[in-house]
């Protein structure tokens, strides 16, 4: 008889362990931002149209005699398409990297306000390109 009370005593506390108690369950998560949200996708879009358009304008006013203005871009954008394709690939992926780094640290307000500067530089940039060329 002690042999059967042990082993139901015994299995009434395996199953025990079993039940899930609601109590102490953990709060649900704050909900991540997405990084890639409709206004990062049409603002990068924009961006990188600008981009492209700034390395056309700009190996436009080379040809014309014109001189790069940007000690920091002069050494790539002189060397033809294939160094104005590294410039504009190090200018969008900066562009790019700089968003990414607001919306990793949180803050997703300056995040929004970089996107918008710098697609308000970048416009500036080839308004003075066609400007210049006109």
């Amino acid at each position: 008889m002690k042999l059967l009370l042990s082993i139901l005593l015994l299995s009434a506390a395996m199953q025990a362990q079993n039940f899930a108690v609601n109590s102490f369950a953990l709060p649900d998560a704050p909900h991540q931002h997405p990084f890639l949200t409709l206004e990062n996708k049409v603002g990068f879009g924009i961006l990188a149209g600008l981009i492209t358009a700034d390395a056309i304008t700009t190996q436009r006013g080379l040809s014309e005699g014109y001189r790069e203005v940007n000690p920091l871009m002069r050494p790539l954008v002189t060397r033809g398409i294939p160094g104005e394709a590294a410039a504009s690939a190090l200018g969008f992926g900066t562009g790019v990297g700089v968003v990414y780094l607001f919306h990793r640290t949180h803050h997703y307000k300056a995040e929004r306000i970089a996107m918008r500067m710098i697609v308000a530089g970048e416009s500036g940039f080839v308004a003075n390109n066609i400007i210049a060329l006109h």
